[in-house]
């Protein structure tokens, strides 16, 4: 590789050298400047060592993860703990997201979370059945007064499990400001995994923005790179011309058994001066759904790949950026040649650096393109009409602006009662749902109670007549068409039967499931009384557990499942104890 003319050749690689050295020695020291108390917490698990199955803020699905996933060696039951004195000020379960969750404030202003419980402590376990019962109602979600729940230190709350929309046994946790109600890295407060393992760093992209809102149609360079062990470079020097904005693929480990983790930081430097800074310390959950605007969004849905952008949509709002040069575009129109790095860092501070050359072409800066069409502004309401349909864009919907598209499509096959209405399309993420009408004229009156929208692939939208109209409020782009939901749930019984022994059983067990609209509700009722009923929606389970309301002798189940369109299904049976 040539040198620039005056580049000091020794000075840089005995800097480097020297950097290097820092880094491992500090390698174990938390990478934040904020001050967090270090000793005042314990560990929620006494697994040792602690191992990670996700990290803070890694890249998921429209967000960014919001706690450590803690390992439990793929099995359900260890003793969760309290890490700190406090009161459990939130008692929450849910059919999908957390299952069964306890929330801890503790007095020095912050709120521990943990998630995906198998079982609560039986004092914790007393309450939550006494509200189900009280509210008739499996879901729940209190929030008990400071004199209720005390715990202490150490004292057992729960057991770990794989409730909710768990992928497996683990136990999530959180910590988060009270006041702010913002996540924060737990990895700072002390909580450790012990990690000397540096970030991996997989791919390299510039993307040729030239004055363009980027979105699908944005070209983009793979650049080869080499490298490892925190180490890599760019094989060769890049031309490139015009105004450009990077993208990098990076994921990190840790000791033991680690699975692929987020990053925690990334820096991007242009001839020795930082433009761009992304770290993800905390967050808020508003504004996680900008994981969509911080990553190639076309490209993750198309390849699952996530490439993080270093360059930042103006209407993200995300707070994880910080020393941002022109929201991260370069304009290489110098002629020169330019020397950029990347530092990719860990919770612990691990860094990996990857360099590269620009030799920079002779172009003018180009100026913002305007695109022709019907160009809704990132920073307005925007609205659009026709004779069979209605969008609204709130304001906050969009991260950039949109050049709009709409189509009408033909009415599709089955279960239509409308043309199919494609508004834009699926590669543009959206911050927020938007609101869409479409006319009802061809839905009979008798049946508009039951009208719903969906989209070409089958999936539920929700919605309901208003004003001569189906609404919805869609969380993406797409096709969308109006359908009539009139089937109810279905109900399969699993181990039970009529005039079936159950003696030697401890749980009724169901598989209930819904064509269309979803399933939303389900009351069990033994000898006429309701009784508890618990789902699981990964399995699509419900139960019923027995316990002292079920006597020896002949008792009658009956279970009644309604859809969100009100159909309702009913399902008898008798049995013996």
């Amino acid at each position: 590789m040539q040198i620039k003319s005056g580049f000091n050749f020794k000075y840089y690689v005995t800097l480097f050298c020297f950097l290097i050295s820092v880094s491992q020695t500090f390698a174990q020291q938390i990478f934040s400047n904020n001050k967090y108390p270090l000793t005042y917490f314990r560990q929620p698990l006494d697994i040792t060592p602690p191992a990670l199955a996700g990290s803070f803020g890694e890249i998921r699905a429209n967000h960014f993860h919001s706690g450590i996933d803690f390992r439990t060696n793929q099995r359900e039951g260890y003793p969760v703990y309290a890490i700190a004195d406090g009161y459990i000020s939130r008692l929450r379960v849910q059919n999908s997201g957390f299952g069964q969750a306890l929330y801890i404030i503790h007095p020095n202003g912050y709120t521990s979370v943990y998630g995906h419980l198998q079982r609560f402590a039986p004092k914790i376990a007393t309450i939550v059945k006494n509200l189900e019962y009280e509210k008739k109602s499996f879901e729940i979600d209190e929030f008990p007064n400071e004199t209720l729940i005390p715990v202490r230190k150490g004292e057992v709350i729960a057991w770990s499990g794989n409730r909710g929309s768990s992928g497996g046994p683990h136990l999530h946790f959180e910590i988060r400001d009270t006041k702010t109600e913002e996540t924060i890295n737990p990895q700072f407060f002390g909580i450790d995994i012990p990690d000397n393992i540096p970030p991996v760093i997989y791919s390299l992209y510039a993307y040729h923005l030239n004055g363009k809102v980027f979105n699908e149609n944005t070209a983009k360079q793979a650049i080869p790179i080499s490298g490892a062990s925190g180490n890599y470079k760019a094989t060769a020097p890049i031309n490139l011309t015009g105004e450009v904005g990077f993208g990098i693929v990076a994921t990190d480990k840790h000791n033991g058994l680690s699975g692929t983790n987020g990053v925690y930081s990334i820096q991007l430097e242009l001839d020795g001066k930082i433009i761009y800074i992304s770290a993800l310390e905390r967050f808020a959950f508003e504004d996680s759904k900008g994981i969509n605007a911080h990553i190639d969004y076309p490209t993750f849905l198309n390849t699952k790949r996530s490439i993080q952008k270093s360059f930042v949509e103006p209407g993200n709002p995300l707070k994880i950026y910080s020393n941002l040069v022109n929201r991260g575009h370069i304009n290489f129109n110098d002629g020169q040649r330019h020397e950029l790095r990347y530092t990719i860092t860990d919770s612990k501070g691990n860094a990996s650096i990857l360099q590269f050359i620009v030799n920079a072409g002779n172009a003018p800066i180009a100026s913002p393109v305007v695109a022709p069409g019907i160009i809704y502004p990132y920073n307005k309401v925007n609205e659009f009409n026709s004779d069979e349909i209605k969008v609204l864009l709130p304001l906050g919907t969009l991260y950039s602006d949109l050049n709009f598209a709409y189509k009408k499509l033909p009415k599709p096959a089955g279960n239509s009662w409308s043309a199919a209405h494609q508004i834009h399309n699926r590669y543009t993420p959206l911050h927020t749902g938007f609101n869409l009408w479409i006319k009802a004229d061809h839905v009979p009156e008798e049946l508009r109670a039951k009208a719903l929208i969906v989209n070409t692939n089958g999936s539920s939208q929700g919605g309901g007549f208003d004003d001569g109209y189906i609404k919805a409020t869609p969380k993406n782009f797409g096709s969308f068409y109006i359908a009539i939901d009139t089937i109810p749930p279905r109900i399969v019984p699993v181990n039970i039967s009529e005039g079936k022994n159950m003696a030697g059983l401890s749980k009724i067990f169901f598989k209930i499931s819904d064509n269309l609209s979803g399933v939303k509700s389900f009351n069990g009722y033994l000898d006429g009384k309701w009784v508890l009923m618990e789902f699981d929606t990964k399995t699509a389970t419900l139960w019923h557990s027995f316990d002292e309301r079920t006597t020896p002798g002949k008792h009658t189940l009956e279970l009644v499942v309604a859809d969100l369109k009100d159909n309702t299904k009913r399902y008898s049976v008798s049995f013996f104890r």
